[in-house]
């Protein structure tokens, strides 16, 4: 048994740090990288895909809504064709990030608002797969698992990753819990450790309200810009090894 371990990286900006990105690329096999609209700068960029590189981890575009006060976290009402555009425009900035230090793309992940906004609409999902297609057909749209982003990968012609959240609870309908509410992130490593092996060894979650609901679990996200982020990362990463699931990137 094998999955994807990924986190939200880059997401500094200017003088601003958030996260531990340098240590938790110690740990993850995949990492999804800001490119400069909800988060992230030139610099900060090109020194996040440097360091992943040379930590062997798998690079994916993480594309927002243009969004830095709200950290791409607030809906916006926008058009296919928007969206569309906005992913050609991220992916291509970090992909040439990439190329330069000699690395290869791996995957697609929309963020924040953008993803969840898209996840139950599937002709912006369609719209994200289109422009994921266009610069390249060989990468991965990564998508939350049973949503929109999977059946419009497809659709399209992507290969998919279905991800699922360490430290996010879930619904009924296995999507994310509203992060307004209080018990949405997780923070308790031991909560996130449970939740995580019952995803990738049962193929099911708990919801919120108790029931238990299937999913397919590729890759696992926990956020980079939590406070207990690295130490969520850290205990996921053991409990895996000990529970005999290797940990490796999608390709």
């Amino acid at each position: 048994m094998k999955v994807d371990l990924n986190s939200d990286l880059g997401e500094s900006f200017g003088a601003y740090t958030i996260g531990r990105d340098a240590n938790i690329l110690e740990l993850v096999t995949s990492c999804n990288i800001a490119c400069g609209f909800h988060a992230g700068d030139p610099a900060v960029m090109n020194t996040t895909v440097q360091q992943a590189v040379e930590n062997g981890v798998a690079i994916g575009a993480h594309p927002g809504l243009n969004d830095l006060e709200g950290f791409g976290r607030r809906a916006m009402q926008i058009t296919p064709k928007e969206a569309y555009e906005m992913v050609v425009y991220q992916v291509g900035a970090l992909d040439a990030f990439v190329k330069v230090h000699g690395g290869k793309l791996q995957h697609v992940k929309p963020h924040g608002a953008l993803y969840n906004m898209s996840y139950d609409d599937y002709d912006l999902a369609k719209a994200i797969a289109q422009a994921i297609y266009d610069i390249n057909p060989e990468l991965i749209f990564m998508g939350l698992a049973g949503s929109e982003h999977i059946r419009a990968g497809k659709d399209i012609g992507l290969p998919v990753a279905s991800e699922v959240f360490a430290d996010r609870a879930y619904d009924a309908r296995g999507r994310l819990v509203s992060r307004s509410k209080p018990h949405a992130v997780i923070q308790e490593p031991q909560t996130a450790v449970k939740q995580v092996l019952q995803m990738v060894q049962d193929g099911t979650v708990t919801a919120e309200d108790g029931s238990v609901i299937a999913i397919q679990a590729d890759s696992i996200c926990v956020h980079g810009d939590t406070d207990q982020a690295l130490n969520l990362v850290r205990e996921i990463s053991r409990a895996l090894t000990a529970a005999g699931i290797q940990q490796e990137a999608l390709i």
